[in-house]
């Protein structure tokens, strides 16, 4: 990939001009300077041979040779020759030295003549150099002087021109450089002094289509979500995201809750009375009803199973709080007006089954469509539980909760489990903390599990106060190179008080500690509450830690979030990588959530990994890396525990 330059292009081309005029004034100075030299020394020599062939003359004429010490020192004075030496074969003839020399001996010019009148003589002449006598004076010097002061304010002048002329540009650079760091959405419109002109009309053209497909991509992606795992009609889960929550659900360590189908009459007879649209709308209008009455429970998922059946799961619920809501919900039912092809009394039934870990999917959606059956049978709206064993039935209420929680923070917080996530190249990328606490029994228990209990008791700042205290402290007794990522509700992040504490805490943070720790909020509760959420995560971001998106696909939502928060990580829910292998659809959300991410840095994790058919399947659909059983087992944080649990894993 090509690497974008530095310098700015105008500055490019004033250095390059003013290198240019300095190297031309540079070339221009020598070359005067030793031609002024040359022709100094020239003078000189002619000078100096003019008096050499008078001096020949004079010794060839006897005459003028007897007088020649008298007229020769007056000469040689006024030439500034130093001193001068006139030899023959038998040796020195006359010699001449000034006794006061402008030069130094080191200074002076050696010359050497012959006499052609004379043979066998010559003359031996240091002079003093051309223009030693000279210094620099504004008068001697100022034609110079002025040529170089129009040559600095003409380069001034020229390149202020310069800069005015390339502005245009220079702006137009500007704006590719915001959008190679991924800010097109600041500069869509160019401004009007860019230059070329072709060049900006033509980007403004072209991040208007990039914007368009970037908006028809994101529909494009949403609509394939919502086709693959929403029902279109009520805008609940399908029959194929139910089946895959419940699996994966009964797949997890103590997990326990009920599964009910709710039949609201016969779909052929509200078509061929009512009509299609007044079927349609019966079914909406009982969905409405059906989904409100689970938001009670944010873990519960609400499906369309067929035309006039709903499945609802309830997680992490005793038996008796599910024989609770059924109760509930046949009441809230009665309330609506049914069409007259219905009986009023008798068109709403409900069968209701428990679960708990390790039973098998279509055995549990028996149990349910028996209990269903039976519900009929009785004549009336009402509901039928289908009687079995219920093993793991823990009826926890408000105030057991608030009582557990109470003594698990004035112990110290909830204990913190590690679980690496890995690359590609089975390399690890950070280490997930998972929060855990044990109940009265000393038995460990789960965040999906004892979150209900945090939301029902109002714990969740309190909770995440002290994971971010233990995270920290984490980071400042390592050994400075890992990477920790900790779990904080959305709720907490929208309140104003937990803002100001997490800002404190951050603030008072060393930057390196900061840079290895990753914020994790889950996909659909920072939808939610987005616009309180936002400003936290980035000051979170602006402070220098990471956000990660985790739980995505939990729920079918909107992507937007990507582009606006940019998170490092989005994590993909353990419901869509379970048996992905097997499982076109899943397969398909998660390109579709790729290409949500491709415009953007940010990358695609898979949670809940198990087997190598389904890592395989990942890493060619072009996820980053991974996390789960098959990667890299949950390790307490304690060196004792964990050094316990790797013997045996061995």
């Amino acid at each position: 990939m090509r690497k974008v330059a530095g310098m700015k292009l105008t500055n490019r081309l004033v250095a390059f001009v003013t290198l240019i005029v300095v190297c031309a004034m540079f070339v221009l100075f020598i070359g005067g300077a030793i031609s002024f030299r040359k022709l100094g020394t020239d003078f000189l020599s002619h000078y100096l041979s003019k008096v050499v062939v008078e001096i020949d003359h004079a010794i060839a004429n006897p005459v003028s040779n007897e007088n020649i010490g008298l007229w020769l020192p007056q000469l040689l004075k006024a030439s500034d020759i130093v001193e001068l030496e006139i030899n023959s074969k038998t040796g020195l003839l006359y010699h001449y030295e000034q006794i006061q020399t402008v030069g130094k001996s080191l200074d002076l010019i050696v010359n050497r003549y012959d006499l052609p009148s004379n043979p066998g003589f010559y003359i031996v002449i240091k002079s003093v150099p051309p223009y030693a006598d000279f210094a620099y004076s504004i008068g001697a010097m100022s034609s110079l002087s002025l040529a170089v002061l129009v040559i600095v304010l003409a380069l001034s002048w020229g390149i202020r021109w310069l800069r005015t002329q390339l502005l245009g540009a220079e702006l137009l650079e500007h704006r590719g450089r915001l959008i190679l760091a991924g800010r097109a959405e600041e500069v869509h419109t160019g401004d009007e002094r860019e230059w070329p002109a072709t060049a900006s009309i033509a980007l403004d053209q072209m991040i208007a289509e990039l914007r368009e497909a970037r908006q028809e991509r994101s529909r494009f992606d949403t609509f394939i979500r919502s086709n693959t795992f929403l029902d279109k009609l009520t805008g609940a889960a399908n029959r194929v995201m139910f089946d895959n929550r419940l699996q994966t659900l009964l797949q997890d360590k103590g997990a326990q809750g009920a599964v009910l189908m709710i039949r609201i009459g016969d779909w052929d007879t509200l078509v061929h009375e009512s009509g299609k649209e007044g079927a349609d709308e019966w079914v909406k209008e009982v969905g409405n009803v059906l989904s409100n009455a689970i938001l009670r429970f944010p873990d519960a998922v609400l499906a369309r199973y067929y035309d006039t059946e709903f499945a609802v799961l309830l997680t992490h619920q005793s038996a008796k709080d599910a024989r609770l809501f059924a109760t509930q919900l046949m009441k809230a039912l009665e309330r609506l007006s049914p069409p007259e092809c219905l009986e009023e009394e008798n068109w709403a039934h409900l069968g209701m089954t428990f679960f708990t870990t390790g039973e098998r999917r279509g055995r549990l959606m028996e149990e349910a469509d028996m209990a269903k059956r039976s519900a009929v049978l009785q004549g009336s709206n009402g509901w039928y539980a289908f009687k079995k064993d219920v093993v793991a039935d823990e009826a926890r209420g408000s105030v057991r909760w608030r009582t557990l929680l109470t003594r698990v923070f004035e112990a110290g917080g909830p204990d913190l489990y590690r679980q690496a996530v890995k690359d590609a190249k089975g390399e690890e990328l950070h280490t997930e903390l998972l929060a855990r606490i044990k109940d009265e029994n000393g038995l460990i228990i789960k965040a999906s599990r004892f979150m209900n209990g945090i939301d029902l008791v109002g714990m969740n700042s309190t909770l995440d106060r002290r994971v971010v205290g233990k995270a920290l402290h984490l980071l400042r007794t390592g050994d400075g190179r890992e990477v920790l990522s900790i779990n904080v509700c959305a709720e907490s992040l929208g309140q104003r008080a937990y803002q100001i504490w997490l800002r404190d805490t951050l603030l008072q943070t060393p930057r390196s500690v900061l840079n290895r720790l990753q914020i994790e909020v889950s996909e659909a509760p920072l939808v939610k509450h987005f616009d309180a959420v936002r400003p936290t995560l980035r000051m979170v971001r602006a402070l220098g830690c990471a956000v990660v998106v985790d739980q995505a696909g939990r729920s079918v939502v909107s992507t937007h979030y990507v582009k606006d928060i940019q998170p490092k990580y989005i994590k993909l829910h353990r419901s869509l990588i379970r048996d992905i292998h097997q499982r076109p659809e899943n397969q398909l959300y998660l390109r579709s959530m790729l290409g949500a991410c491709d415009p953007t840095p940010t990358q695609v994790l898979a949670v809940g990994v198990e087997s190598q058919q389904e890592w395989k399947v990942l890493l060619q659909l072009g996820v980053m890396g991974g996390q789960g059983r098959f990667l890299g087992p949950e390790l307490s944080s304690s060196p004792a525990t964990r050094k316990r649990q790797r013997w045996r894993k061995q």
